[in-house]
């Protein structure tokens, strides 16, 4: 298999998940700057190696296979991070509704494809805009420089898990209609 930037750059953001982990727990005062900075790499990463394959040509089933994966992977992991630090319902509840949704629409998006009706879900721009809000709460949380910072990811997390709601909801009404059509 050839290996081009867009592949290349999402094997980056797997391989960035367990510098970002050890991050995280350093115990020095940069540790969770440090964290939510390779973090941020990660996420950014997601956005550009899309861009260029789109703006290449260079998309491949592996980096289609791969770039959700990734992504799911890194989420996840900050997610589950986050839960054992603040050691809350308030972080834990959304942060459930966000991997299990994750789990779901992989579920489901396997399944239509086993029914040859894959191109019925795509990417929405709800999605789009979840991503975006999980991804700046998750950084703020991740870093959580001081209060306001904090409050406002939390915020912005519930607003991602309301969209993580509705974006699931949709997805699995477009599978229902496709399915009695």
């Amino acid at each position: 298999m050839k290996f081009n930037i867009p592949t290349l750059l999402t094997l980056f953001r797997v391989i960035l998940i367990p510098f970002f982990v050890l991050a995280f727990y350093l115990p020095v005062h940069w540790g969770l700057f440090a964290c939510a900075l390779i973090f941020t790499v990660a996420t950014a990463t997601d956005w550009f190696d899309g861009f260029l394959a789109r703006q290449l040509r260079q998309t491949t089933k592996f980096g289609a296979f791969l770039d959700p994966v990734a992504d799911k992977i890194i989420v996840a992991t900050a997610l589950i991070l986050l839960t054992e630090s603040y050691n809350s319902w308030y972080v834990t509840l959304p942060a459930i509704i966000m991997i299990s949704r994750e789990i779901i629409i992989s579920s489901l998006r396997e399944w239509m494809a086993e029914v040859g009706r894959r191109n019925k879900i795509s990417v929405s721009w709800i999605s789009k805009i979840k991503t975006t809000l999980q991804m700046i709460s998750l950084a703020g949380l991740l870093w959580r420089p001081n209060l306001l910072v904090e409050n406002f990811s939390i915020f912005l997390m519930y607003i991602s898990a309301v969209l993580t709601f509705w974006s699931m909801f949709r997805y699995l009404k477009i599978a229902y209609l496709s399915e009695i059509q």
